[in-house]
């Protein structure tokens, strides 16, 4: 049972540091000169292992085993981390999301919305009067 958890272990850190150079090689792909779908491709896919990562920090964290073992020393540690990377984050999507919403508001206003923007927002060429009159969609 505890080599089997040492072998599970040691996999982990195998699979973080392959993923690791992976992102790294990806890194510099995109710097060189990759194209948009390869950023939002890569973009999600960093995304995507940070989720099965953060997955399984909070599993770890539920686990009396590792609770037990670990001292306040490194679980203290591991807040730090935790902390940094939200607040990196958070700060990201703020950032992001205000300056899309002034990218968007000028859009809107100029008449220049995306014809993808334009279906997600509803027909832009109905003026806000004839939007409003429109009944509201229902889902369940």
């Amino acid at each position: 049972m505890a080599q089997m958890l040492l072998a599970n272990l040691d996999e982990w850190v195998k699979m973080q540091k392959r993923a690791l150079e992976a992102f790294k090689q990806l890194n510099e792909e995109i710097l060189s000169g990759g194209d948009r779908l390869q950023i939002v491709l890569a973009t999600r896919a960093v995304f995507q292992h940070m989720i099965k990562t953060l997955r399984a920090f909070d599993q770890w964290l539920q686990d009396p085993v590792i609770l037990s073992s670990l001292g306040k020393d490194d679980l203290a540690a591991v807040w730090k981390a935790a902390y940094d990377i939200a607040v990196k984050l958070l700060e990201l999507d703020i950032s992001h999301t205000s300056s899309f919403r002034e990218l968007a508001a000028s859009m809107i206003k100029e008449g220049k919305m995306t014809p993808l923007m334009a279906l997600k927002l509803g027909t832009p060429q109905l003026g806000e009067e004839e939007r409003e009159r429109r009944p509201p969609i229902i889902t369940m």
